[in-house]
């Protein structure tokens, strides 16, 4: 079998959209999987759609997002240069070579003769196709028209009849009528290829052995397959991926909230989280399994699990993965790429000396947050005092009668206890209860709220043991003197 060779060829015109991402993934895994090559290569021949920052930025979020490229920028390659604007010299090599192969023309039709067509074809209510009477220009007409400086485009010839047929690995046959295409343009008026033929001689100077690609694309296949029959190069094998919908089914846009990998580091996602929803979007792993690892993925990947129909984008699902990753990573890991939002809210700013605290502190609240920025959020009481109590919370605990009793006989049992583990300090408050004759949650609620400010969050115990004695027994006080003034 030969080598397998698979590109990811994103356009640097924004952020990397999760659909590209998803691409990219895919052809990952499938090179991965097959001992193969991922290439990545950049398709920048677009000049008017460019963005300044934009090749950076894809190259990080596929990096953050843990896929290698084997060959593309930044680490070279055999078949490089990596950038399609780099490479203008071999297309205009294989156009020209196209042209006096009398397989593609010059075309000097202006904007007001096509739009004649245009309108020609209206009228009778067919599709715009150009006609095709530039190819029958003489070589003199041609060479009149290329002296006097007219501006053209360059056309290449595609049969009249017959059907182009493509066996595509995911959806099978795709089989489309030759009347339906038409002699289109394969260099701009600029010089520049179009994407339909950079892509071709990029794929076959690349030796690509698989085009995995989106949806999207599959209109462009048949036009690219005349394109490889002209210049006689042999077809790799093409694979379209499903679309990714909206909920509502609608095309995926900026009002169905974050479509870019960068906007979901930003929120607080893990990479773990987001690599496995990605995978999720048009794969089955064969199972029910909903969470799995890039690891646990190549081991199973393969094309004929890939779906054929759309993908429906679930922000909730990948939420909710997201929660679960959070809870069951390593600790020290999520310590790391919790701080940040730490800093970001002002809850510390030397972190080194208050690394053991912080980390004891985020294995508390990590249990029931579902994004990186909610750690920060859930734990601001561990580095702050209390501003405020929760305004339910007061009228439901703090207003019962004998809480301040309560509370203070609480705060002694925590000054006396012997040492301040979680065990203890949960041993000394049973012993109380049992002591009093009270049900558990007539002084754990309150004290909960007296500490936190809140009625929900991490184990009391955990809480309780985080702050240490001297905080605890500070804010217990504070809240019987609150309790006291509201009295």
């Amino acid at each position: 079998m030969e080598e397998v060779r698979v590109r990811f060829a994103p356009s640097p015109t924004g952020y990397l959209h999760i659909g590209g991402a998803r691409t990219a993934l895919f052809n990952y895994y499938f090179a991965k999987k097959n001992n193969g090559k991922f290439i990545l290569r950049i398709e920048d021949t677009d000049t008017e759609r460019l963005k300044e920052d934009s090749v950076s930025q894809i190259l990080s979020s596929m990096k953050w997002l843990g896929m290698d490229w084997d060959e593309g920028p930044e680490i070279g390659g055999d078949f490089g240069p990596y950038f399609q604007s780099e490479r203008t010299e071999l297309y205009t090599k294989e156009i020209m070579r196209l042209v006096e192969e009398g397989k593609a023309y010059y075309c000097f039709c202006t904007e007001e003769d096509l739009e004649v067509e245009r309108e020609e074809q209206k009228e009778k209510k067919l599709p715009f196709r150009y006609s095709g009477k530039c190819s029958h220009l003489s070589k003199e007409e041609v060479e009149k028209n290329l002296k006097e400086g007219k501006p053209y485009v360059i056309r290449i010839k595609i049969p009249r009849e017959g059907t182009t047929e493509i066996e595509d690995l995911i959806r099978g046959n795709v089989s489309v009528n030759n009347t339906q295409l038409d002699d289109y343009i394969i260099m701009k008026s600029n010089g520049m290829p179009t994407y339909n033929l950079a892509c071709v001689v990029d794929d076959h100077s690349m030796k690509i052995s698989h085009v995995i690609r989106a949806e999207e694309h599959l209109s462009n296949t048949p036009k690219q397959f005349h394109i490889y029959k002209a210049l006689g190069y042999e077809l790799p094998q093409f694979a379209h991926l499903s679309m990714i919908l909206a909920p509502d089914r609608s095309k995926l846009s900026k009002r169905h909230g974050a479509t870019s990998v960068e906007e979901f580091r930003d929120k607080g996602y893990l990479k773990e989280a987001l690599v496995n929803y990605l995978t999720l979007l048009g794969w089955s792993p064969g199972e029910n399994e909903e969470l799995f690892s890039m690891e646990d993925t190549l081991k199973k990947f393969s094309l004929d699990r890939v779906s054929k129909t759309a993908a429906i984008y679930d922000i909730d699902k990948l939420t909710w993965m997201n929660g679960n990753y959070l809870r069951d990573l390593d600790l020290d890991y999520i310590v790391e790429e919790a701080i940040p939002y730490f800093i970001e809210s002002g809850l510390v700013t030397e972190v080194e000396s208050k690394y053991e605290y912080i980390k004891r502190v985020v294995d508390s609240v990590r249990e029931k947050v579902k994004l990186l920025p909610e750690i920060a959020e859930a734990s601001a009481y561990f580095f702050k005092d209390i501003e405020s109590y929760d305004e339910k919370g007061v009228k439901k605990r703090f207003m019962k009668d004998g809480v301040v009793e309560l509370l203070e006989k609480g705060s002694e049992a925590l000054r006396d206890a012997p040492a301040f583990d979680i065990e203890t300090v949960e041993r000394v408050y049973r012993d109380l209860i049992d002591e009093l004759g009270i049900k558990g949650g007539d002084i754990i609620h309150p004290t909960r709220l007296a500490l936190s400010g809140k009625t929900v969050g991490p184990g009391l115990f955990d809480i309780i043991s985080i702050l240490g004695k001297e905080e605890c027994i500070k804010r217990m006080n504070s809240a019987i003197l609150y309790i006291k003034n509201m009295k």
